[in-house]
């Protein structure tokens, strides 16, 4: 059986793969596209986040309200922007059409 842990960082590929053809298509609205790397930063924040809260609390990150809010924060902010960065890309399409 695979560990969560392994699981997770195996998730990193295909998802590493999907920026990839994202950043190549022309068409993926700008502010989207950072938003989808942002993704990678709430990733990048969670980790240590996590260890820290075992390591000095002796809790896991859910259960440690200051740091889990924290990474949260950014994991919205990605959503937030790929959100505003596709309906940025409807709207000018729409605009074009009339």
């Amino acid at each position: 059986m695979i560990s969560k842990e392994a699981l997770f960082a195996l998730s990193l590929f295909p998802y590493l793969g999907f920026l990839w053809f994202l950043t190549r298509v022309k068409q993926t609205p700008r502010l989207a596209l950072l938003g989808f790397y942002g993704t990678l930063v709430f990733v990048a924040i969670t980790i240590p986040a996590g260890i820290y809260a075992q390591s000095h609390y002796g809790k896991t990150l859910a259960n440690v309200d200051f740091l889990h809010g924290g990474a949260e924060f950014f994991l919205t902010l990605s959503n937030v922007l790929i959100v505003l960065g596709f309906r940025q890309a409807v709207t000018q399409s729409n605009s074009r059409s009339d």
